[in-house]
């Protein structure tokens, strides 16, 4: 193993330490994680497969002028809102850019997504759950195995953390019938129970964009 490689996978397995022991330090720790492992059929893991092959997120385009401010005005709001949990700004707006596409992509709501993050790991790249889970979104391992090349430690990945939790969590919306309360329960290993339901959509609310004021209309002389 080269130096620089090297250190770079020991840079990992701090960051990864920090996140076990982050509660230490003020962090809550990873609350959840426990997906359960369930039997595919072949059709479904073939399409979650497919779902999972990796590809860079390209910079959005859009038809029109107005969605692109849209989404402008969306990423510097985010970016507010992040920067007490990120600091640093290309950092931050890389993770943001990358969720809102893997969000859109899977047909998720990115402010669900985003409360789904802050619940499962604070937004801490390298936190681990006591089941074993891993990175943002709390994937479990096992996922690697059923869908991906086998390779776990992938999933400290920001892009592949990512596309995984949309995909399981789209999976389970599918597989509820489009119950998103059940869909969420099942992603946390908790399904029918509402305390972690509950606590995504509590933790939505805070990445919801705030409605753009209405134009004050002249008073006539």
């Amino acid at each position: 193993m080269g130096k620089a490689a090297f250190h770079a996978r020991r840079g990992c397995l701090r960051a990864a330490a920090a996140g076990l022991i982050g509660g230490a330090a003020g962090w809550r720790p990873a609350l959840a994680g426990t997906q359960a492992e369930e039997p595919l059929a072949d059709a479904v893991r073939t399409a979650l497969s497919a779902s999972i092959a990796n590809s860079a997120p390209p910079k959005p385009s859009f038809a029109r002028i107005e969605d692109r401010l849209a989404y402008l005005r969306w990423l510097g709001a985010m970016s507010d809102k992040l920067k007490p949990r990120k600091a640093e700004q290309q950092t931050r707006i890389e993770f943001l850019e990358t969720l809102w596409y893997e969000s859109k992509r899977a047909s998720l709501q990115p402010e669900l997504v985003l409360g789904l993050v802050q619940v499962e790991s604070g937004f801490r790249k390298y936190a681990i759950s006591v089941a074993g889970a891993r990175g943002y979104m709390q994937v479990m391992p096992f996922w690697a195995k059923l869908i991906g090349d086998g390779d776990a430690s992938r999933l400290f990945h920001m892009q592949t953390n990512l596309r995984f939790g949309c995909v399981i969590l789209r999976h389970y919306l599918e597989r509820e019938q489009g119950d998103l309360f059940m869909a969420l329960g099942r992603y946390n290993g908790s399904r029918g129970r509402a305390e972690y339901p509950n606590a995504v959509f509590g933790a939505r609310k805070q990445w919801l964009l705030a409605p753009e004021p209405a134009p004050s209309v002249p008073s006539k002389a």
